[in-house]
């Protein structure tokens, strides 16, 4: 049989990525109970999960899953607009309108789909978004299929932003993440939205690694610092800390009901399986409860065990309650070589590197869970001193 030929070539750009050590792969896991995952008879403690307060994989997360299955079943059978809303998706939304303190929700099948359904729905030609040179894929691409131009200022750099916010055209749009992906830093959102409402802005501000870990009832960065009220558009995920999947939008009435007829990836997508929306609902109120509280506590705690040993051993990291604490090694051969050291001794931490940050700023991204032990944390930073030793 003839092999098959592609109709273009693909080989050198393969040969490039190894070349550069930016080539990835993905390797399948066995087994994962919350922090540890096994693989091919190895075993890892895993600190590199989002699942920041360790419901994922929680009793919780079992009992309201088998319920919602065995109520709803499997899939939604159409989109949202068809025939796929069901009664669990709108209390789904109603009960993250109230956590977020706004009017209403919107809930999407992730987090990406949300940035890309929403930025293009409301912003276009003539307008003006002005995004932190940090912010993640989702939104930077969201931008640009919205065919707004766009302008970015230096990270969390509010003379930049002022700046750009004077000399903008038509509506204006500032869009930051609370709390960084990639560094675990915060981003000033007391002065951001003076800013926004000093120039008549529209705020953006991505939730995704604040909300359950920060705030009063887990609500966010924005809750803790009392600008909720100011940001317009609170965008999260429900693959983090709530350990499911999905994301969600929750901002004013009359923008949801925007959304409904414009937002493309929610229009155009089927719904979420029921299961899922009547889960999530059960985790929300957990978030919401003493549980939740004890639980982000146990986070914050093994963050600053983890930032203390990280300054022990001579890396600076943030001083805050974010479960994200990078390692900046710079060349990524020299991050993929820690990695691969740290794995073989029993630590699951793969490096991040171009594109994902900037070339040169390669990484380990270190995440804490609530399931970490304060003995577990202790072995990572004498391992981790013992790999970055030349």
């Amino acid at each position: 049989m003839q092999e098959r030929t592609e109709p273009w070539d693909i080989t050198a750009q393969l040969d490039e990525l190894r070349t550069q050590g930016l080539w990835r792969e993905l390797r399948p896991l066995d087994e994962l109970d919350g922090i540890t995952v096994r693989a091919e008879g190895r075993e890892w403690i895993n600190f590199s999960s989002n699942d920041y307060l360790g419901l994922a994989h929680s009793a919780e997360m079992r009992q309201a899953l088998t319920e919602g299955i065995a109520k709803y079943g499997g899939g939604s059978g159409a989109s949202r607009l068809v025939c796929g809303t069901h009664r669990a998706h709108a209390e789904l939304e109603e009960a993250l309108a109230d956590f977020k303190g706004t009017a209403a929700a919107l809930t999407f099948s992730s987090g990406f789909a949300v940035a890309l359904g929403t930025i293009p729905a409301l912003m276009g030609a003539g307008d003006t978004i002005i995004l932190d040179k940090l912010c993640h894929a989702s939104l930077v691409d969201a931008a640009r299929l919205s065919g707004a131009t766009i302008r970015v200022f230096p990270h969390n750099h509010l003379e930049k932003l002022e700046r750009l916010l004077q000399t903008a055209k038509g509506r204006m749009l500032v869009v930051t993440e609370s709390i960084f992906s990639m560094d675990g830093d915060a981003a000033p959102l007391r002065e951001i939205a003076a800013l926004k409402a000093k120039y008549g802005a529209w705020l953006l501000v991505d939730e995704a690694h604040a909300v359950g870990v920060l705030g009063p009832q887990g609500r966010g960065l924005t809750a803790e610092l009392g600008v909720n009220q100011q940001v317009d558009l609170h965008l999260g995920t429900l693959s983090k800390a709530f350990g499911l999947s999905g994301g969600y939008l929750a901002a004013s009435r009359q923008v949801i009901d925007l959304l409904i007829n414009r937002a493309r990836s929610f229009i155009y997508s089927t719904a979420p399986p029921i299961h899922l929306a009547h889960a999530l609902g059960i985790i929300l109120d957990l978030i919401r409860s003493d549980r939740g509280d004890t639980l982000r506590a146990q986070v914050r705690n093994h963050a600053l065990q983890t930032q203390n040993l990280l300054s022990g051993i001579g890396i600076a990291s943030h001083a805050n309650e974010a479960a994200i604490l990078p390692v900046i090694l710079g060349e990524e051969s020299r991050a993929m070589e820690i990695s691969s050291r740290l794995r073989e001794t029993g630590f699951l931490i793969p490096c991040i590197r171009y594109p994902t940050v900037a070339r040169g700023s390669a990484r380990l991204r270190i995440t804490v869970s609530a399931l970490h032990s304060a003995a577990q944390i202790h072995a990572l930073g004498t391992t981790l001193q013992e790999a970055l030793r030349p």
